[in-house]
């Protein structure tokens, strides 16, 4: 694989564009394709069979773009898909629980960590168990929050109603005394100011989207597929795909990166 092939990340939507976000800030020079599954979000609420074979569908269509890595920016994908996936395309493919969860088994002072999260993420309980392989005495205390994306996706990021849900969402875990919260959904951390204005300032928030970038530097390093030039790609060098509502993605992922994108291409992605 070359080292200057792109990086190849998916979500079922648009909150995956938070790990765009991160790895264009920590790892600038790396060129990315993006695939938002925008025609049957949310992820979330699907069937185990279903969300593995949406994935595999997303990943032969990555793999057709000559990607060197995949990132999976989706927390429900890495919860109920991506170990029966992993092999099937030859490159690195990098979920977003374990960086996650192993950032927040260490930073953990009172051994009480919260997760929040899709339905579908919540019920497979796989960040409590990767935190418990790591630290067998921590517990761990989940809550769905299905509105969440709904809400992210409105863009009501800051707005009273949006306060006021995740002051009821979170309010079970602000009673189990966590100092740790995972915000397991890569929509949340653009709730991020609401969720510290809920949870306090004394509570460590997490944001996998960070931590997966972090990953995916050494993934690229573990496997020497850094790029050599070191030459900062431009906006325009990175690739956007939707399997539907392209102008409402374009606005969405402008606001999320701070610039202009162009308008990304729908593709029929049952094809793949």
């Amino acid at each position: 694989m070359r080292n200057d092939a792109p990086v190849g990340v998916f979500d079922s939507g648009l909150g995956g564009l938070t790990v765009v976000r991160e790895i264009i800030r920590q790892l600038p020079e790396e060129q990315i394709v993006y695939f938002g599954d925008t025609a049957r979000v949310p992820y979330g609420s699907k069937s185990q069979s279903t969300v593995i074979h949406y994935t595999e569908q997303i990943l032969n269509f990555l793999y057709t773009r000559e990607v060197k890595a995949i990132v999976v920016a989706c927390n429900t994908v890495s919860a109920y898909a991506l170990e029966e996936v992993k092999d099937s395309v030859p490159v690195p493919i990098i979920g977003v629980v374990i960086p996650g969860a192993r950032v927040a088994a260490h930073a953990t002072v009172n051994g009480r960590v919260g997760v929040i999260g899709t339905e579908a993420t919540v019920q497979s309980g796989l960040y409590g168990r990767t935190i418990r392989d790591l630290a067998p005495d921590v517990q761990v205390y989940s809550k769905a929050c299905p509105l969440f994306v709904p809400l992210v996706e409105e863009g009501l990021w800051k707005d009273p109603v949006t306060t006021e849900i995740a002051a009821r969402y979170l309010k079970d875990l602000k009673d189990a005394d966590v100092d740790t919260l995972i915000m397991g959904c890569t929509h949340y951390p653009l709730l991020r100011s609401t969720i510290r204005e809920v949870m306090g300032e004394h509570v460590t928030l997490v944001n996998p989207a960070y931590e997966t970038a972090v990953e995916l530097r050494r993934t690229l390093e573990r496997y020497d597929l850094m790029p050599e030039s070191g030459k900062t790609a431009d906006i325009s060098e990175h690739s956007f795909y939707v399997s539907d509502d392209p102008e409402r993605f374009r606005r969405f992922a402008s606001g999320v990166l701070k610039t202009e994108i162009r308008l990304p291409e729908k593709i029929a992605i049952e094809e793949f």
